[in-house]
């Protein structure tokens, strides 16, 4: 495989395959394609949603995440958030949301389960009460759950975690590790036979326990924790828009990250956990979390995967090892990335009908660009 000719991402997303190459390179029948599509979006809802949209353009798919106010929390609500999404969508844009539902300690199994069998849902979603933006209405008593677990393990609909605890006296920077040994490897042990992903895992025990793990557990990293570690936050005073949960974390923690990502093993795969949040109420006294990345992940990736030598797995991660979870088809179409000489001229906000949005800016040139189809 030449390593500047192509280079297919299969963005758990995209519609596109993709092409990488220098600009000026010879493009051959023989490079090896990829697919590219992004796993997570959090879409948001309403005057947001129509603007957030247009920048998921480079994206076929996205698990789209329920923790709306009020949250998704039945097929019916899936079916209808589903519905707008489609609505919103720009003329021509090839787009398929991948609905969830929200656990709560009153979801209905039967629903789960109904919802998942007639394609309406392909996962739910664990937020511990308190754990991210608009989880208050999440799980506190995991012993409420536990039947919809057990109907969720039978019919095999996968379980998404947000795996943090919200114990006011554990560390933020803790809160993922302590989850694992409190939480989640305890609901596992309960529960044979769920498939569970830790999605936008942060440290090294996360990492470390999916490596230990079997088939029935993966988890997805966001392109930003690829990036920035937790001085990103307060280099030269407070970084709101570097500010999301889980937040980013010590150096060694991001190299372990990087290592699964690169690393082909297919337990590990592209979730940008994109979440877009107007300027004020990130700019303020108590700033929402979320980094809002969807418009530059497919350059920043080509970055990193050429900056650590392994375009040749950026495959594995961003196109087919999330498919291969969630038993879904791998995309057909191309996409094109191309390295330029010069950096390219990315816009810092986008505009949508709430107001701006401030674009993640990974603190270094950009030279990988999606060409038109």
């Amino acid at each position: 495989m030449l390593l500047h000719q192509q280079i297919l991402l299969q963005l758990y997303n995209l519609p596109h395959r993709f092409y990488l190459f220098d600009a000026g390179s010879k493009r051959t029948a023989s490079s090896s394609s990829l697919e590219a599509r992004r796993r997570l979006t959090r879409k948001r809802d309403g005057a947001m949603l129509a603007g957030v949209l247009p920048a998921s353009r480079h994206f076929a798919r996205a698990i789209v995440m329920p923790n709306l106010v009020p949250p998704v929390v039945t097929g019916a609500d899936a079916a209808a958030y589903r519905a707008r999404i489609l609505d919103a969508l720009p003329a021509g844009q090839d787009f398929t949301p991948l609905m969830t539902l929200y656990l709560t300690e009153t979801t209905d199994a039967a629903d789960v389960v109904a919802a998942f069998r007639a394609g309406i849902i392909h996962a739910v979603k664990l937020y511990p009460a308190g754990a991210t933006t608009n989880s208050h209405s999440g799980v506190r008593d995991f012993g409420k759950v536990q039947g919809v677990l057990e109907a969720m393990a039978e019919a095999g609909v996968p379980l998404c975690v947000h795996g943090e605890v919200t114990d006011p006296e554990v560390d933020i920077f803790d809160r993922e590790a302590v989850f694992i040994t409190r939480v989640l490897d305890p609901l596992r042990r309960r529960t044979p036979g769920l498939r569970v992903v830790m999605e936008h895992v942060t440290t090294q025990e996360g990492v470390d326990y999916v490596m230990a793990s079997a088939g029935d557990l993966a988890a997805t990293i966001t392109t930003h924790h690829l990036i920035i570690n937790r001085n990103a936050i307060f280099a030269g005073g407070i970084r709101p828009h570097y500010y999301c949960l889980p937040i980013a974390k010590r150096e060694h923690h991001r190299l372990a990250l990087r290592k699964a990502a690169t690393s082909g093993d297919a337990r590990f795969f592209l979730g940008t956990d994109s979440a877009p949040h107007v300027d004020p109420l990130k700019e303020c006294g108590c700033g929402c979390a979320g980094v809002f990345s969807a418009s530059v992940t497919m350059s920043c990736l080509a970055h990193v995967f050429e900056q650590e030598g392994a375009l040749g797995r950026l495959e594995a991660f961003a196109c087919l090892n999330g498919p291969g979870f969630y038993r879904l088809p791998v995309n057909d179409a191309l996409m094109t990335l191309e390295k330029g000489a010069e950096p390219l001229h990315v816009p810092s906000k986008i505009t949508t009908g709430a107001g701006p949005v401030t674009v993640f800016d990974p603190g270094f040139a950009l030279h990988w660009k999606v060409l038109p189809n």
